[in-house]
Parts: structure tokens; C-alpha cells; sequence
């Protein structure tokens, strides 16, 4: 297992090989190339709370201590062809971390992250916003686990609307109007009108680190509201049987950044 001043142990990221995903309209092989200047590709490894070596319920696996030197590590492995892969989660270990994180992978790349929450908000849209924050800043917003925020990964989504009721279960309630405001190039932004339909695929379990939980797959298929714009956007979300909270979720993040997944490790709870 690889050491880096005595941190981050085994905690790097991984590339892969193969297709490139689709990203959603006008967005081409854009996300490779936006990857390589996204900050988040710093933030690979960050949180090695979660990660690091993890050996089981007799041997906290936890190194809260992150140094520069984990950053420029993971600039090193950017570069490598044969990064090697995540080391595992085990229940064990997440069960010593009180405080709430996400897991989140770009799916173009493979490079993952873990987030901490940082705070919750409410404004005047239903739903409830729920701020995810890296070690070097880099943000997702989530209204009822719809994500309607990022900031730090280039052409970041600044704002986005939810079809969320804020009363039953978190993620799209009905079907509707999305937009996305996108940044562009000079500091500038531009917007996404799409036309969303709501579907309940039905009953799946799903599993993370070792729990498995009984959901609903619900799929958001959207097109473009625009004449003349052509592609979609299919957004999936995992939701609990009876909680209603976002076990897990597929969704866009961007014409740079295409699909991320994004799955709940602890609830702090």
C-alpha cells in the first residue's frame, strides 16, 4: 500500500479505459477535456476518512489528516495510465464516522471523491438544499436530492430548478419544466430549458457497503424545450421504500463534467 507522508494510505484515483458517456446536449467528448480542469481532480482522494486502509472494527480506519502533499499526489496519478483502484469500504469502518458524507464519481473518468455536508438551507422553491463541500472546495447542491448546484468543475451548473414537493419522498415528484443555468466562457452564462418526464420504474434494492436497502428507481427522461437543440438528459434516482431519502443517483452535472453517480455512505444519524 502506497504512503505519502505518512497520509492518504491507498486512497487514489482511478481512470478508465472505454466509451466516452453521454453528457447530455451539445456536449461531445467535452468532458474529457473538461475533467483535466476541473479542480475536483484535486479532490480525488480527499476525505481519507473514509477510505484509508480500511482494517476492520478493531482498527479505526481513519486519517483525519489531509496535507498538501495528498493533493499533489493525486495530480501525480492524474497523469498515470494505470492508476491503481479505490481501495474498499467496509460497513465496519463507516459505522465510526458520526458526521454525513457522499460518495461521488465522474462517470467519464472513474475519478471519485468523498463530501462532507456542510450546512442545509431552505428557500422560497420547495424542498430542502443540502450543501456537499471536497477538501479543496469544490461544491454540489442538492435539493431533496436533486442536484441543482456545482461549483469548482468548470462550466459549473449555478443554478437549476427541481420538481420536488418538499412533503413526500426526496427526488422528482412529478414531471415538468427544468432549466439549467450554465456558466460560459468570460465569466458568462447561459441557460438549458428541458422538458422533463417523471417515471417509477418500480421496486429495487439497492446495495452500498454491505446494507441493502428497499427503493424505488425513479428515472427523469428530459429534452431540450428549445427548437433546434437536440439531446437528452436521463437523470436516475434511488429512493427508500420508507424513508424517501436519495440512496443513490445518476445525474447530470454539466456539459464539461457529463454523468455523476452519487451515493449516500453515512447519514450522520
Amino acid at each position: 500500500m502506497t504512503q505519502v507522508s505518512g497520509m492518504a494510505k491507498g486512497i487514489m484515483a482511478r481512470r478508465r479505459k472505454g466509451r466516452e458517456a453521454d453528457t447530455g446536449p451539445g456536449t461531445g467528448t467535452g468532458a474529457r477535456s473538461g475533467l483535466r480542469r476541473a479542480p475536483l481532480m484535486v479532490a480525488a482522494v480527499v476525505m481519507t476518512v473514509l477510505a484509508a486502509c480500511a482494517k476492520g472494527p478493531e482498527d479505526k480506519p481513519i486519517n483525519l489528516e489531509i496535507g498538501r502533499a495528498v493533493s499533489d499526489y493525486i495530480q501525480q496519478r492524474r497523469a498515470s495510465r494505470n492508476a491503481p483502484e479505490r481501495p474498499p469500504l467496509t460497513r465496519a469502518g463507516l459505522d465510526d464516522i458520526k458526521d454525513p458524507y457522499i460518495e461521488v464519481t465522474l462517470e467519464d473518468s472513474g475519478i471519485f471523491a468523498y463530501l462532507s455536508q456542510q450546512f442545509t438551507r431552505q428557500d422560497d422553491s420547495p424542498g430542502t438544499i443540502v450543501v456537499w463541500r471536497t477538501e479543496d472546495n469544490v461544491t454540489l447542491s442538492l435539493r431533496d436530492g436533486v442536484l441543482v448546484a456545482t461549483r469548482g468543475l468548470g462550466n459549473d451548473i449555478l443554478s437549476s430548478s427541481a420538481l420536488v414537493d418538499g412533503q413526500g419522498p426526496k427526488g422528482p415528484s412529478h414531471s415538468g419544466a427544468r432549466r439549467y443555468h450554465i456558466r460560459g466562457l468570460d465569466n458568462g452564462s447561459w441557460q438549458l430549458s428541458m422538458l422533463c418526464q417523471r417515471e417509477d420504474l418500480g421496486a429495487v434494492p439497492v446495495t452500498i457497503v454491505e446494507l441493502t436497502y428497499p427503493t424505488r428507481h425513479i428515472r427523469e427522461h428530459c429534452s431540450p424545450a428549445d427548437p433546434g437543440r437536440e439531446g437528452t438528459i436521463i437523470n436516475d434516482y434511488w429512493v427508500d421504500s420508507r424513508s424517501g431519502r436519495v440512496w443513490q443517483s445518476r445525474q447530470w452535472a454539466g456539459p464539461n463534467v457529463g454523468y455523476m453517480r452519487i451515493r449516500q455512505l453515512t447519514t450522520g444519524g
